[in-house]
């Protein structure tokens, strides 16, 4: 209804998207500026919230409107803490709803809560993480205020005429598509953690910060929170932030083989992951999947052994500062973003990459380069 895509080969009719649109509504024309929600739990942003901040800012800049942060959740240092880093990543004013029932995530009081906000101050572009919290409160704002909202985005750029260009993959990561919320307002996009860069942070004081109430009370709310349980796994596998990633694909041949993946990820004190197919074979779980559907990765050294890479792989790992993929196949297509490629069999090759890093960055060799 709303999303209309585009892709670079097929523009609208008449030769450019300018044909597709209609004047906006009169009273959309209000809205201004670039809103970043900042994820919050338990006291803790969620860093997606700053790498929105940093992509935020060249938006607002670009549009010459100001960037917000909006913080929900109960008063406290917690709180108080969200407000100041938002500052700190970029917002030059911060909206704030403070309540006892923002305290723990649920979707009425959120959802009632950051419609109020929109419908009260109006913003044109609405940013957030694509978390679990983040994509639940998304689909539910967007379908309360009747708007468009682009899922899963890889890039965000202003168009010509000013209006949100989120793209995104599509097709089962086969393509990569355009969208525009051509008419309606704000514009609203969930992008995954990692995808975006993770901008300097700048010491500022506290700027200018909008107070605003929630209306509701605890009886007004369906759903009560009974106890909160953390989860114990979510801290074993921690690929999005990891310096150093090494991952293996169907190209390693057999299950025990994914075992020199883990081998040369031990020895450079990396996390491991995989590729799709090797998920769907059952050789790993699905938490250690890099790409469109599992993980986006920014390490400072990517190795891909034995991954073809598709689309879907590219779009979770083309962030990494140096991507070194192995493979027998000279016309994969991860050599055609990959940084260093090595054509060669990875069965035979990550066995001895393994024992020359054991070698040199044994305790004993650190010493001496140290020396």
């Amino acid at each position: 209804m709303t999303d209309k895509p585009v892709t670079p080969a097929a523009p609208a009719a008449g030769g450019s998207r300018a044909g597709m649109k209609k004047e906006l509504p009169e009273h959309f024309k209000a809205y201004k500026g670039v809103w970043v929600f900042v994820e919050v739990e338990r006291g803790v942003v969620h860093p997606v919230s700053f790498e929105l901040l940093g992509e935020g800012r060249k938006l607002a800049d670009q549009l010459g409107v100001d960037l917000a942060g909006v913080v929900l959740g109960p008063p406290g240092e917690g709180t108080k803490h969200a407000v100041a880093e938002s500052f700190a990543y970029g917002a030059d004013l911060v909206y704030l709803m403070e309540d006892a029932l923002l305290t723990d995530y649920r979707n009425e009081p959120f959802s009632k809560g950051l419609t109020d906000l929109v419908n009260t101050y109006k913003p044109e572009i609405l940013l957030l993480g694509a978390t679990t919290l983040g994509r639940d409160l998304a689909g539910s704002v967007a379908t309360t205020l009747l708007t468009g909202l682009t899922a899963d985005c890889t890039e965000l750029a202003v168009d010509a005429d000013k209006s949100l260009a989120a793209t995104r993959p599509t097709f089962g990561g086969s393509l990569l598509c355009t969208i525009y919320t051509l008419n309606f307002r704000p514009q609203m996009a969930t992008i995954r953690p990692r995808v975006m860069k993770m901008p300097a942070r700048v010491e500022k004081p506290v700027g200018r910060v909008v107070s605003h109430p929630l209306a509701m009370v605890e009886d007004d709310i369906v759903t009560k929170i009974l106890a909160f349980v953390a989860d114990r796994e979510t801290n074993k596998v921690n690929l999005a932030y990891a310096d150093i990633v090494v991952a293996g694909g169907l190209g390693l041949g057999a299950v025990e083989n994914m075992q020199l993946v883990k081998n040369l990820a031990k020895a450079l004190g990396a996390e491991y992951g995989c590729s799709r197919p090797i998920v769907q074979k059952g050789w790993m779980p699905a938490e250690r999947q890099i790409g469109q559907t599992g993980k986006t990765i920014r390490p400072r050294l990517y190795i891909a052994a034995g991954i073809s890479g598709a689309i879907q792989h590219r779009v979770g790992v083309e962030g990494a500062d140096l991507i070194v993929a192995i493979n027998t196949d000279k016309n994969a297509p991860i050599f055609d973003f990959a940084h260093v490629g090595l054509v060669t069999d990875a069965v035979r090759f990550l066995p001895a990459l393994t024992e020359a890093f054991s070698r040199r960055l044994s305790p004993h060799n650190r010493d001496k380069l140290a020396g």
